[in-house]
């Protein structure tokens, strides 16, 4: 039986465009999963063409089979009632045509297809109706990679070009990078690099088969960004010599790495670090469907023994004689993409974005990949989950421990911190330049100090001193306030608590504290501060400590000024000031100042011998002004309670204009 069936059309250009293809190109047929396309088969010699007699066959794979998901035989549904995983559907017909609409499963694997037709059911082979290529779909509900947001898919998938953040935690700068995902070369470079993982060549039907899995793929392209295990992408240098090679600061983006890559027969590019590592899996990951983004984590921790603890080793004369394995670099990048984790228990939990880190540093089931690791795991210490959970805890998360190396050979403890590592997480903002800090998406501040309403110079501080911890522990709390002078030397301590505390696992606990102002209000002089620190000991441990500051200065009360009279040169204005005492005493010694050239001569003063307690003073005094231009009026109330308290207000006086006769 020979077949009615002459060409294929697969509307790239209108298809390409309907699932977001189209910047990739146009003139080859490239769609994603779980949204349907068009294509529309064309007869032979004039056959008429029985959509009900239709059979096609998509395939991916060497050896692909129904079995594995990587092939699928279907007809032409009634009602779309098919339970075949693709489905197609007649859209339009003609005595010479049929324009079917496929409808790709939303969990088939992704990769290049082939597409068969038999247009009569005699027929024991199909006849050759094209290739396509099947990428994840974030607009697909149905699909793991899923992202709800429109704005978030432009800048996750879509865009081409981002923003890498490098330098320290207090000085950080900025790299432009272009990933450049939509280059019409870059696609084939992909999966390209997805059939030369091992796991591919070990076993390609079962490769081709987990593809349809965003946990996998995204697994297997941050094996093969680096090359240590592999026939990889980027081969890593962080000595000081980069003969043979480019140094990882000259690349300025992804395009040129992965094109090398290519040309030199897969053999590794020189040089990369952390953040070109990082750059090209963004580009990878969007290219394939998978929406991402480049984080760096400043103060990054690299522990190799597993036990949250950097140790770092100083002689007693100040130098490191002692080089340990652990280290903490000034800044380390990785990938953050975005999918589901039904693998993982109380799912959906974990779901959402996950760490990806291609640089090689640890083994991860015998190969140098990293993740995906659950950001929200990592914020809430579940490092018993998969994968490789511990190693990035340990990134944000580790004590840094500082030791003197004595003479003798002993060794003491100096520095215990607990707060350094995992600072200032940062990543490009959706839809700006802007720098995004997503600190808090990781880890937990383990005390921190906060206001629980604006502190009010005259009302008691009402403060909140917040705890948390990924283990359960029996605290004692040491709340101190101290009075900071503006140069920032300290003074004597004004107020002190202590209240022993329970820590829940994994439970924020709140602890409120209350500075009275009869404690603080007196020391409030000039530009004086108020330092509170918390200091957390823990009971069992004694070792373990944690502390936190913050520096307060109380708002003054309100003090307000206001004119009255026509604003012109020579002619008589009002000015009222009013305050009112917000104490239970009475203020005493009250005087009120006002300063302003071209409205007073000198500086003029009220003064009230006390003024009582919830009672409004109010001052009013005549001016005449004698320039005209703009004036700015400053007044200050003082009294023995409160200091120097100002308040302005510009007044605008127009010229005086004489009369003529």
């Amino acid at each position: 039986m020979t077949s009615a069936l002459s060409k294929v059309d697969l509307h790239c250009e209108k298809n390409n465009e309907a699932h977001r293809t189209n910047k990739i190109s146009t003139k080859r047929l490239i769609v994603r999963r779980g949204q349907s396309f068009q294509l529309t088969l064309h007869s032979s010699s004039g056959q008429s063409l029985n959509a009900n007699n239709l059979e096609l066959t998509v395939q991916t794979g060497p050896e692909s089979s129904e079995d594995l998901g990587t092939k699928s035989v279907f007809r032409v549904a009634k009602k779309c009632l098919s339970k075949k995983p693709w489905l197609a559907k007649v859209e339009e017909t003609s005595p010479t045509s049929v324009t079917l609409t496929i409808i790709s499963h939303d969990f088939a694997s992704i990769g290049k297809y082939t597409l068969s037709v038999k247009t009569h059911p005699d027929m024991t082979q199909g006849v050759s109706a094209g290739t396509f290529v099947l990428l994840f779909n974030p607009w697909c509900k149905k699909d793991w990679v899923h992202l709800a947001n429109e704005e978030e898919k432009q800048e996750y998938v879509m865009n081409e070009q981002g923003l890498l953040y490098r330098g320290t935690c207090g000085y950080i700068t900025t790299l432009a990078w272009d990933f450049g995902q939509f280059e019409e070369d870059i696609l084939d470079i992909c999966l390209e690099l997805m059939d030369l993982n091992p796991k591919c060549k070990k076993n390609t039907a079962e490769d081709f088969s987990a593809r349809c899995n965003p946990i996998y793929v995204s697994r297997v392209v941050s094996a093969m960004i680096n090359c240590n295990d592999d026939r990889g992408v980027l081969q890593g240098n962080w000595g000081r010599t980069y003969v043979g090679g480019v140094a990882p600061s000259h690349w300025n983006g992804s395009v040129d790495i992965l094109r090398k890559w290519k040309k030199y027969d897969s053999h590794p590019v020189k040089f990369g670090q952390c953040w070109v590592f990082a750059g090209v899996m963004c580009t990878v990951l969007r290219c394939l469907g998978i929406p991402c983004r480049v984080v760096t984590n400043f103060e990054s921790a690299h522990d190799t023994h597993g036990n949250l603890i950097i140790d770092e080793y100083y002689s007693d004369y100040g130098v490191r004689p002692k080089t340990s394995n652990d280290s903490i670099w000034n800044y380390h990048v990785w990938i953050e993409a975005w999918m589901r984790r039904p693998d993982l228990p109380e799912q959906p939990l974990y779901d959402g974005w996950q760490v990806l880190d291609p640089t090689p540093q640890e083994l991860s089931d015998g190969v140098h990949c990293c993740g995906p690791a659950p950001v929200k795991a990592v914020h809430d210490g579940h490092t018993d989950l998969k994968y490789d959970l511990p190693f990035v805890f340990t990134e944000v998360n580790a004590d840094q421990v500082t030791w003197l190396l004595m003479a003798n050979g002993s060794k003491k403890r100096i520095i215990w911190d607990t707060a350094s590592v995992g600072q200032n997480i940062s990543t490009k903002s959706v839809g700006s330049d802007k720098r995004l800090n997503i600190t808090a998406n990781y880890k937990y501040a383990e005390v921190k100090i906060e206001e629980k309403s604006k502190p009010m110079n005259g009302k008691d501080m009402e403060l909140v001193i917040r705890l948390q911890n990924p283990t359960a522990r029996n605290l004692l709390l040491h709340a101190n306030a101290q009075v900071m002078l503006y140069n920032g030397k300290l003074e004597s301590n004004i107020w002190s608590e202590e209240i022993p505390v329970k820590l829940l696992a994994n439970k924020e606990l709140a602890v409120p504290v209350k500075i009275p102002f009869s404690k603080y209000g007196s020391h409030l002089q000039g530009n004086n501060s108020i330092k509170v620190t918390a200091l957390v000991n823990d009971k069992e441990n004694t070792e373990e400590v944690y502390m936190a500051e913050r520096n307060i200065v109380p708002e003054n009360p309100p003090i307000s000024i206001a004119v009255t009279g026509d604003h012109v040169q020579y002619h008589r204005l009002v000015v009222e000031i009013k305050f009112d005492n917000p104490l239970d005493v009475a203020l005493t010694n009250c005087s009120i100042t006002l300063t302003a050239s071209g409205l007073f001569r000198h500086t003029e003063e009220a003064k009230l011998d006390s003024l009582p307690p919830g009672k409004l003073i109010r001052v009013q005094l005549p001016i005449t002004p004698y320039r005209h231009g703009s004036k700015k009026l400053v007044a200050d109330f003082d009294c023995d309670q409160f200091q120097d308290i100002k308040t302005s207000c510009n007044i605008d006086i127009k010229p005086y204009a004489c009369r003529t006769l």
